[in-house]
């Protein structure tokens, strides 16, 4: 069967589109609330896989996407390289921060015994989800993923990985390369234990200048996709650098994504530009969706009018917060397969 996403990543226009939500399996749903309690923490969660298929499951059955995203967490990668994660309520998550030393002495021996239990989860959701229903696997983007390393910490603007970048460039590349080497290793045990396509997040992408975009984003991500077409030439790739802006227009084009994720800040006559070079994914401002009501039905139409003649995969330019109401995932959803309100 191709799903109707992956239908779209092969370049289809679809009416309506497939729609799924990034965090849509999160702290807005009770039933995660009492999943995730039970689970006694975030990446015990992450690492079980009974739990992590339940909460994979849970906003399908309510909403019936039309893609489940594998419930886990970017920072897995730096965790199976023993850099002491740890997810603390209120602070977010946090580790050892990484030094040169810390680099040169990076291994990933035992790294995917450590992650058995990921791939497990994809498993069994690609044996318990409904048949229409595409199954993405996915990873965080080396430069993302370093920056958490670098300064154990989320920091506004990412300073501290940028500076030891530019202090230290050769640890640095050793860095991005490795976490690239390591994350094809990672997507394509996902895509084998049954995923119809993998998203690369590269959450901070947006803080990086020209010459660092091309560094630190472009040249890591096109390796993995590489890497990853080299072992499963018909992968399917979707690619997500939040704030990327102008560098969108040359960003599919030297990684080789099939789509690209579009955050919130794109505007839609630029996005029908991208389109034009292939599939987009996105973008509607995840604060529309927490108002709900004429605020949320009027960002999904403008989507919809502009982007809906070409392939899109309708997405939020960012994932769920957790102030929003689940009855307004189901207008967002509604609002999209054209389903009008009783």
């Amino acid at each position: 069967m191709r799903r109707n996403l992956v239908r779209v990543l092969d370049g289809e226009t679809l009416s309506p589109p497939p729609i799924w939500l990034m965090r849509q399996a999160g702290r807005y749903l009770p039933e995660y609330l009492e999943t995730r309690a039970q689970a006694g923490s975030f990446l015990q969660l992450c690492y079980n896989p009974e739990l992590a298929t339940e909460v994979t499951l849970q906003p399908i059955r309510r909403f019936g996407l039309d893609a489940a995203i594998l419930f886990s967490d970017i920072l897995v990668i730096p965790d199976a390289l023993k850099r002491n994660v740890r997810f603390n309520e209120g602070h977010g998550p946090v580790m050892d921060p990484i030094d040169e030393y810390g680099i040169a002495t990076l291994s990933a021996e035992s790294i995917f015994a450590h992650l058995s239990p990921v791939i497990q989860t994809v498993e069994s959701l690609r044996i318990r989800l409904p048949a229409p229903t595409a199954l993405l696997g996915f990873c965080g983007a080396p430069w993302t993923v370093a920056t958490y390393m670098v300064a154990g910490r989320a920091t506004p603007d990412q300073a501290p990985a940028r500076l030891f970048a530019y202090r230290h460039p050769e640890a640095f590349e050793r860095l991005l390369t490795l976490l690239a080497d390591v994350s094809v290793e990672y997507l394509v045990a996902q895509l084998d234990a049954g995923a119809d396509a993998v998203q690369i997040f590269d959450s901070w992408a947006g803080v990086l200048g020209e010459p660092e975009f091309e560094a630190y984003a472009v040249r890591p991500v096109a390796r993995m996709i590489k890497g990853i077409r080299a072992r499963r030439p018909s992968a399917k790739i979707i690619a997500f650098p939040k704030g990327a802006g102008l560098m969108l227009k040359e960003y599919r084009r030297r990684t080789g994504a099939d789509a690209i994720g579009l955050d919130w800040t794109v505007p839609l006559d630029f996005a029908f530009e991208l389109q034009k070079d292939g599939p987009v994914q996105g973008n509607l401002d995840p604060m529309r969706l927490a108002a709900g009501g004429s605020t949320l039905d009027e960002g999904v139409d403008a989507i919809l009018q502009r982007l809906g003649d070409g392939p899109l995969i309708f997405n939020l330019g960012h994932g769920i917060i957790p102030q929003v109401a689940p009855e307004n995932v189901q207008r967002l959803i509604d609002r999209v397969r054209g389903i009008s309100e009783s």
